[in-house]
């Protein structure tokens, strides 16, 4: 068998969690490989609506085994609370969800130095969710972060207070307001919980579950445009969310790797800084955010909003290999009489191209678009030869533009509101 891969190819917030909870009765096994609580990946189903920030989206399959990589920032008061909002599902979480030994741990003065940093940065400031991702992610490569399997250890807490000593001597510099003998209790309670779970060498449990042939679907978070080396740097995540951070996410050799999943809007959307080539400042704009609701699922904040941009998803689709297109908030675009599809960028230069440039963040792009009908009728309760032509149209140019199979249509938060498509390419 082999493990499949889902991701965003966007800047985030695509609909990752709908289709993994779509997706999760083909899977014995749904595996998070890198991010933190910075994901917000939202599920709808039976008149429920949940968000996960740190549990894989497969959880409420009851045959499903959840698993936490090694790739995740894990935040123990966050998963605390996770857990006990699942509670009222009833759903025997610690029989199906496995946790990494070697997943990083953030600890509170994580999330202080983020503060610190990004209010230091002022006008230049990057966007964080002030989770503490970044700084967790520094302490790893930095080699002096706490991992999961820690905790099981007699010194984990002279473990902990060197490391947060090292953190202290930094915020000395900052002015940040925090309670430390609050913020300690609850994370120390927190770690109590956390040792209640499944902690394992998650590389073994993953390829023993290859072994035994069991499907498994690796979950990206963030987007493939937020990827630490080959998104807008510097304003990125601080993880790889393309698919070869499934490999070092998770212990998963390239060979092993089967379909790549890319899930994609309509239109696009960015939340927090940095460069958005087709961004709409207009009514246009004012109007895909308040039809798509789009508004951070972890954060809150408002998102920018734009038309689709070709370039980067052709980008996004090269660096992931993937072999299927997964469109989701079609609907969304129902309003719209015209739809606007970038298809090149003009450079400062005047040059027409159809690749990222490497100045994408000081490099003043010009979209180049070409212009479809729009379809102007509810999408709902829909079967693939029920597709208004329009829409039909949109999606064929889509295929033909990006030479990948759109198998897959989202026409709605609901996991019922979806049509599956044949592929035709």
């Amino acid at each position: 068998m082999k493990v499949d891969v889902l991701l965003g190819l966007q800047w985030g917030d695509e609909g990752k969690g709908k289709i993994v909870d779509v997706l999760a009765p083909k899977y014995d096994v749904v595996a998070r490989f890198q991010g933190g609580p910075n994901a917000g990946h939202t599920l709808e189903f039976d008149g429920i609506k949940h968000v996960l920030h740190q549990i894989p989206s497969g959880i409420f399959r009851p045959k499903t085994k959840n698993i936490i990589g090694n790739g995740v920032v894990l935040d123990p008061i966050v998963f605390k609370t996770e857990i006990e909002k699942l509670a009222k599902y009833n759903l025997d979480v610690k029989a199906n969800l496995f946790i990494s030994k070697k997943a990083t741990i953030i600890v509170p003065t994580h999330r202080l130095l983020d503060q610190a940093y990004e209010k230091a940065k002022g006008d230049n400031k990057i966007g964080s969710t002030l989770k503490g991702i970044g700084p967790s992610y520094q302490d790893k490569i930095g080699r002096q972060g706490l991992r999961v399997g820690d905790i099981l250890s007699n010194d984990f807490a002279s473990r902990f207070k060197k490391l947060t000593d090292i953190h202290f001597d930094i915020l000395k510099n900052h002015s940040i307001d925090f309670n430390w003998a609050d913020l300690e209790k609850s994370f120390l309670e927190a770690v109590e919980f956390l040792k209640g779970f499944k902690l394992v060498d998650s590389e073994y449990f993953i390829n023993e579950e290859l072994r035994k042939g069991s499907t498994i679907l690796a979950e990206g978070a963030q987007g493939s445009l937020l990827d630490i080396d080959f998104g807008s740097y510097p304003f990125v995540t601080s993880s790889n969310t393309v698919t070869a951070g499934a490999c070092t996410g998770l212990g998963v050799a390239p060979r092993h790797i089967g379909e790549v999943y890319g899930i994609f809007k309509a239109y696009s959307t960015r939340v927090g800084s940095g460069p958005f080539p087709t961004e709409l400042h207009n009514e246009e704009g004012e109007r895909l955010r308040k039809e798509g609701n789009e508004f951070g699922s972890t954060t809150g904040r408002p998102r920018r909003c734009g038309w689709i941009d070709l370039p980067s998803l052709k980008y996004s689709i090269m660096i992931n290999g993937v072999t299927q297109l997964l469109m989701m908030k079609a609907d969304v675009l129902s309003i719209f009489a015209e739809i606007k599809v970038c298809t090149h960028y003009q450079l400062n230069d005047g040059k027409i191209t159809e690749e990222m440039p490497y100045e994408v963040v000081n490099e003043k792009i010009t979209p180049v678009y070409a212009t479809l009908k729009g379809w102007n009728v509810p999408l709902t309760d829909l079967s693939e030869k029920q597709i208004p032509k329009e829409l039909q149209e949109y999606i064929v140019f889509l295929e033909k533009e990006l030479n990948v199979p759109i198998t897959l249509i989202s026409t709605g938060p609901d996991r019922s509101e979806t049509i599956h498509r044949s592929k035709n390419i």
